[in-house]
């Protein structure tokens, strides 16, 4: 029987903050915020995939709970922004980002599944498998793939390992912004205050995680340019959200554990970026989800670490 949805669009607009693991509507409203100031194509598109993976979840007889607080959207969001990033505001990306969305939904259902007797959630792995796919068959379709390259990331065009201090404040915000796709250090403010209205705690964990991916990067001679842009933080911002307070009680070896975690989705960010490098090294949030999935899925064998309280 399907759930009965009260007020979809307020559903929908919830799915843009469960990208960042939040249930907060104004939190939500400040990310579409954000993402207007990064283009209105971002916001639009994001929106639209949150709608259609709501509306197909709500359709296809999801828990009323998940339709209600946005967690069958939030996947839907991130498809939408990454394909209009990748193939631009067009008709034939409307269509990929419906499609997408709808993907994303059914796999979102599949997930719980698979992984609900083991109490590991979903994440983005829905958003990271479809986006994988198409930008991965684009190239296959020309009605897709016209007049595009491969994307390249910022050090190729400017190579170095020396980091300078803008690189360092700048990938601080940006690694807050690019969970969205986003590289410019404004808009990562915007998304950082949205997390603010969530909880201090929040947003805390959100600086101090882009701030540890910086490190951990320029410990090991990421490229610079790379570094300012954010990509190397935003997976570990996701890590330290998730591992820190969401599904990990945030005791003393609770935020040791996080800190493991977050310097591991940054190292697995490298490995991930030259694993997909023939096909332009979309990185996406795969470092965040495999890292999340491991850590989450040992918790019970360590006495010292234990679940959040739900």
């Amino acid at each position: 029987m399907r759930a009965e949805v009260p007020d979809l669009p307020l559903a929908t607009l919830r799915g843009v903050g469960q990208v960042d693991l939040q249930n907060n509507i104004w939190t939500s409203a400040c990310f579409v915020v954000a993402l207007l100031a990064a283009g209105w194509r971002f916001a639009l598109f994001g929106l639209l995939g949150a709608a259609v993976g709501t509306a197909a979840a709500w359709f296809l007889g999801a828990a009323r709970e998940s339709v209600t607080t946005g967690l069958e959207g939030f996947n839907g969001t991130l498809i939408g922004v990454a394909l209009v990033l990748y193939f631009e505001a067009r008709w034939i990306t409307v269509l990929l980002v419906v499609v997408g969305a709808i993907m994303g939904s059914v796999l979102t259902s599949a997930l719980k599944t698979l992984l609900g007797p083991h109490d590991l959630p979903g994440l983005t792995a829905p958003f990271c498998v479809v986006a994988t796919i198409m930008v991965v068959g684009g190239p296959s379709y020309e009605r897709v793939w016209r007049g595009h390259t491969l994307a390249v990331p910022p050090s190729a065009t400017s190579p170095g390992t020396t980091v300078t201090f803008t690189d360092l404040w700048q990938g601080l915000l940006n690694g807050v912004g690019q969970i969205f796709f986003q590289g410019k250090w404004y808009v990562g403010l915007i998304f950082l205050i949205g997390l603010a209205i969530a909880g201090w705690r929040v947003a805390l964990a959100a600086v101090a995680s882009s701030a540890a991916g910086i490190l951990v990067a320029v410990l090991l001679g990421a490229p610079a340019a790379d570094i300012g842009a954010g990509l190397y933080g935003y997976n570990a911002v996701l890590t330290g959200i998730a591992l820190c307070g969401t599904f990990v009680a945030p005791t003393t070896l609770g935020l040791l554990y996080a800190l493991a975690g977050v310097v591991s989705a940054t190292v697995l960010t490298a490995f991930v970026g030259h694993l997909f490098e023939p096909v332009g090294g979309h990185t996406l949030t795969w470092p965040f989800v495999l890292v999340t999935w491991i850590f989450l899925a040992a918790v019970p064998a360590f006495s010292g670490v234990r679940r959040a309280s739900t």
